[in-house]
C-alpha cells in the first residue's frame, strides 16, 4: 500500500507526486524522491523496481520478508533491513522495515509494523540543511527513529523484570514465577536478535570502506551505532539478571520444599513416638505390671503428652516447625 510519494530538491519539498511521474523528478539536479510503502504487494515492488532500477535480489528479499537485519550494497545503491520491535499486550512483536537507498531515491516498506514515519518525514522537512545531504540523511533519520523506539521496550522489559524480582522475595516461591522468567527471557532473546546484527552492520557505515551513497553522513550513523551499543548492553544486563533470578527462584523453591519435608519429618517423629508408646501399653498381656494399676491410664497419657510436647519444643526451637 502506498503511503507517500514526495519529491525533494535542494533540501526542500517540491510536491507529492504520482508514482508514474517519478522518472521526471529523479533527473532534476539535486533532487530525489522519497516513497513510503506499507505491506507492499509484489506488483507494487515490481513497479518501484522499474521506476528506480532496483536490484532484483534486493527486491526478492523485500518480497519474501523475514530477513535478518543487514545492509547490502548493490552497485551504487544500498538495501537495508531493520527490525522494528513493539510491546503489544505484553507480547513482543517483531516487524521489518526494508529500505532501498540510491543517489536519487529512498524507498521504505514496512511489514508487520503499524507505527508509521510521519514524524520522521516532518523532521526531515524541517531540517532543510540536513535534507540537502540527500537520501543518505533520510536513511539515517529512518534508522534513528526505529532505534530510538527500542528504548521504551528496554524500559518495559526492565520494569517487568523488577516486578518479577519483587515477587520472588516478597512471597513464597512459585513455579509460575519461573514460567514468567522464562517468558521474559524469550522476549529478551528476540530483542537481542533484532539489535545485535543491526549494530554490527551499522558499524560498517561509520568506519572502514563506507558505501559512496552514505559517505557524507558517516557521523550520523556513528550516533545510531552508539545508541545500538547502549541498547545491546542493556539487553545483556537484563539477560544476565534473568539467569540469576531463575537460579535464585529455583533455589528458593528447593529451600521451600526442604522446609516442608522437615516439617513433615518432625510431625512424623512426634506421632511415631506416640504410636510406639501407645502400642507397648496396648498389647494387653495378662501379666503386664501396669495392666491392673489404678493410675496406669493417666500415667500413660501423661508420658505420651509430655514426650510429644518435648519433641515439639525441640523441633520448634531448631526451626523444623
Amino acid at each position: 500500500m502506498l503511503i507517500n510519494c514526495v519529491a525533494y530538491q535542494d533540501g526542500k519539498k517540491l510536491s507529492d507526486i504520482p508514482v508514474v511521474d517519478i522518472s521526471e523528478f529523479i533527473i532534476l539536479p539535486n533532487a530525489f524522491v522519497w516513497v513510503a510503502l506499507k505491506n507492499a504487494e509484489p506488483a507494487e515492488l515490481a513497479e518501484m523496481q522499474h521506476e528506480f532500477g532496483l536490484h532484483e535480489l534486493a527486491v526478492e528479499d523485500a518480497r519474501s520478508g523475514h530477513q535478518r537485519p543487514k545492509i547490502e550494497e548493490y552497485g551504487e545503491s544500498l538495501f537495508v533491513v531493520v527490525h522494528s520491535v513493539e510491546l503489544t499486550g505484553g507480547e513482543l512483536r517483531i516487524g521489518e522495515v526494508d529500505i532501498f537507498v540510491g543517489d536519487t531515491y529512498v524507498l521504505s516498506n514496512r511489514n508487520n509494523y503499524d507505527q508509521g514515519f510521519a514524524d520522521v518525514r516532518a523532521r526531515c522537512e524541517r531540517e532543510t540543511k540536513h535534507l540537502e545531504l540527500g537520501p543518505a540523511f533520510v536513511l539515517y533519520a529512518l534508522m534513528d527513529a526505529i532505534v530510538d523506539r527500542y528504548f521504551p521496550v528496554v524500559d518495559a522489559l526492565e520494569a517487568e523484570l523488577w516486578t518479577i524480582e519483587e515477587k520472588i522475595f516478597s512471597s513464597p516461591a512459585h513455579r509460575s514465577t519461573l514460567e514468567q522468567l522464562y517468558q521474559l527471557k524469550r522476549k529478551v532473546v528476540l530483542f537481542k536478535n533484532a539489535v545485535a546484527p543491526l549494530m554490527e552492520t551499522v558499524g560498517k557505515l561509520d568506519g572502514g570502506r563506507v558505501p559512496r551513497v552514505v559517505a557524507n553522513t558517516t557521523e550520523y550513523f556513528r550516533d545510531v551505532h552508539d545508541h545500538l551499543h547502549r541498547i545491546n548492553t542493556a539487553i545483556d544486563s537484563i539477560r544476565d539478571t534473568i539467569s540469576t533470578a531463575i537460579q535464585v527462584n529455583l533455589s528458593m523453591i528447593s529451600l521451600e520444599d526442604n522446609n516442608i519435608n522437615k516439617r513433615l519429618a518432625a510431625w512424623a517423629a512426634i506421632f511415631a513416638v506416640a504410636t510406639g508408646l501407645v502400642g507397648v501399653w496396648g498389647m494387653n498381656f495378662e501379666h503386664m505390671p501396669e495392666l491392673k494399676w489404678k493410675y496406669g491410664y493417666l500415667v500413660a497419657v501423661s508420658v505420651v503428652v509430655t514426650t510429644c510436647g518435648y519433641l515439639y519444643y525441640r523441633f520448634r526451637k531448631s526451626g523444623w516447625l
